[in-house]
């Protein structure tokens, strides 16, 4: 079975940040990193190297594959910040109508947001607290 590429790192996520070169984009993360924060109570780690993640939690499919992944990320990307939560969470379709202007792949589990002002942000955090207590509720472990 394939390992998985994302891992928890030990890179700095403040180094990681003030590597990139859009100012906004800088603005937008640290924005990011305080909602995050606020909402699962933990801290910014880096998985790989261009995920900021915080907690974790422990998966395994029915396949068998299993692993470790954030219960909450994002990344700022070059186009656009991936936000990453779980897919199908309840009340999905319903904060993603309030949320403002973003994109995605067919409802799954990663929207992409060009900036931070596009979007409102209570409705972004509620899209966390619903998306983590899914991930809770389908790995309680």
């Amino acid at each position: 079975m394939a390992k998985n590429k994302t891992t928890e790192t030990e890179i700095s996520v403040d180094d990681f940040i003030n590597e990139i070169p859009d100012e906004k984009k800088r603005a937008d993360s640290y924005r990011m990193i305080a909602m995050c924060k606020d909402v699962t109570g933990l801290e910014a780690k880096m998985w790989g190297p261009s995920i900021i993640g915080f907690g974790t939690y422990h998966y395994k499919y029915d396949s068998g594959h299993e692993g470790d992944m954030p219960l909450a990320a994002f990344s700022p990307r070059k186009d656009a910040i991936s936000i990453y939560l779980c897919s199908g969470f309840k009340r999905r379709a319903e904060l993603s109508a309030k949320l403002g202007k973003y994109k995605d792949k067919d409802g799954r589990g990663c929207m992409y947001i060009k900036k931070l002002d596009d979007v409102d942000m209570e409705v972004l955090k509620e899209m966390y607290v619903a998306s983590m207590e899914q991930v809770k509720t389908e790995y309680p472990d």
